[in-house]
């Protein structure tokens, strides 16, 4: 902690903001226009549409249409300054919020505090997958992920043992919620469509797409009937779908699961893995509900009140993935609509000057989407559903209209275009410096006895191995 810990000189009520996701930013708009001094902390410097993040990974976007920086959104804000920064602590009973940049230590002193650190990718207990199968939750996961799909194509080229090919070209997919679902669907159409006739050595149609999932059905959230269409598209692409498969190992060499139903064990042999089953929310939810007496759940999300404080502390809020309340699914809509809520809140408060009664926090459930191929998507809205042509209209629209800036939504829509117009994808370059990185990391590790920040030491990634 620094000895002083620094607010603003305005005199008014000073907000401290911890994440640039989707509550932590709507919260900020919300709040300004308000009597308020706003401090937005956050570990990145731009505020991700995650959703999109596959469309990185598979080369339809690139990274600056769905990763405007923070700066730029709040630039003509004076009550909202925004700080980059890794939170490292925070004392509710103190109100200060500690944040570290490099060897900059600042400790932030907060009337109200408003975390919406959001969640990583959760590996059920076996962290030690994520060498071999990333995550999708950061713009990192999503080029790491873009380069492994791509060198696995590249090495296939050269490859002359046929069981080795056939390994390279072997892309598995593990969790069949909406990211699977649309990630599963761009691998079979980048190697069906995009780069069909890229290749000498091969045909990529003969790539295989499987995707794996412990549940009886894809999308379960969606009801069966979306699920089932949903799978019969990704069938119809050519994506191998394994339900009731219970991942019980990830390696180097592929994917080992197990047959929910009749016991059997099988392993497919992948040299390119993706995880995108389980969350884990932000180690800063056990922080706080530790100082608050409060529980957490077995993904670490906090259990709040239904105002979404936590326990006594009436001026700490947490909103998005973080939260255990009434069921509610970890979805952008109610990281938006709890980070608007908070901050009226706090707006109503600051204004009356002091902490009244307050309505619980009620999410409006506007629906789920999920897009498996151009022309096809599945939509459930409340007892209405849509699927094909009109539920990818629908789901263009409803992105396209949460993009932050005019430009990304320009950009956005040209490049849908062109991917519908034509096969090339123009954001399919290749670098290493994600895999080198967690390499280095597991070296590092290795060396210094210190598994802080790695997921398993003793192991060292494949793509040291086979992508120098």
């Amino acid at each position: 902690m620094t000895e002083t810990p620094h607010r603003p000189r305005t005199g008014r009520p000073h907000v401290v903001i911890v994440g640039s996701g989707f509550g932590g930013l709507f919260a900020a708009r919300k709040l300004k226009d308000e009597n308020v001094d706003v401090t937005l902390i956050d570990r990145t410097n731009h505020h991700l549409f995650q959703p999109l993040l596959y469309q990185v990974a598979t080369g339809i976007l690139s990274s600056g249409e769905i990763a405007p920086p923070t700066r730029q959104i709040f630039d003509g804000e004076p009550n909202i300054r925004v700080v980059k920064g890794e939170v490292t602590d925070i004392d509710v009973d103190k109100r200060t919020v500690t944040s570290k940049l490099g060897d900059r230590v600042q400790d932030w002193e907060y009337d109200y505090l408003l975390v919406a650190a959001g969640a990583g990718q959760g590996y059920f207990g076996n962290d030690h997958f994520a060498n071999y199968a990333p995550g999708m939750k950061t713009i990192d996961d999503a080029l790491e992920i873009r380069s492994r799909i791509i060198a696995s194509f590249e090495h296939a080229e050269l490859a002359t043992d046929p069981a080795e090919r056939e390994r390279l070209l072997t892309f598995v997919v593990v969790g069949a919620g909406p990211t699977g679902v649309e990630l599963a669907g761009q691998l079979a159409e980048l190697a069906n469509r995009t780069l069909k006739s890229s290749f000498r050595s091969y045909n990529p149609h003969a790539a295989r797409v499987i995707l794996l999932d412990g549940a009886p059905q894809v999308l379960p959230p969606f009801g069966k009937r979306l699920g089932r269409n949903a799978q019969k598209q990704l069938e119809k692409l050519g994506v191998n779908v394994k339900l009731n498969a219970m991942v019980t190992d990830v390696n180097e060499y592929g994917v080992t699961y197990k047959n929910a139903e009749d016991g059997t064990v099988e392993t497919i042999p992948s040299y390119c893995k993706i995880w995108s089953a389980g969350v884990s929310a932000s180690p800063l939810g056990k922080l706080i509900a530790d100082q608050c007496g409060v529980g957490v759940d077995r993904a670490g999300r906090v259990e709040v009140n239904p105002d979404l404080s936590v326990g006594e502390h009436k001026n700490v809020f947490i909103v998005g993935d973080m939260i255990a309340l009434n069921g509610l699914p970890g979805v952008a809509q109610v990281a938006i609509q709890g980070g608007e809520y908070a901050a009226g809140v706090i707006a109503a408060e600051t204004e009356a000057g002091e902490i009244g009664d307050r309505e619980p926090f009620e999410y409006f459930d506007k629906g789920s989407m999920a897009t498996v191929s151009r022309f096809a998507a599945v939509v459930k809205m409340g007892k209405v559903e849509v699927t094909g042509f009109l539920g990818w209209v629908l789901w263009l629209a409803v992105h396209l209209m949460f993009l932050v800036g005019f430009r990304n939504r320009l950009v956005s829509v040209l490049s849908w275009g062109l991917n519908v117009l034509t096969r090339d994808r123009y954001q399919l370059v290749s670098t290493r410096q994600q895999m080198y990185a967690r390499t280095a990391i597991a070296r590092l590790t290795q060396l210094t006895g210190d598994d802080t920040g790695i997921r398993d030491k003793k192991n060292i990634s494949e793509i040291e191995r086979g992508d120098k």
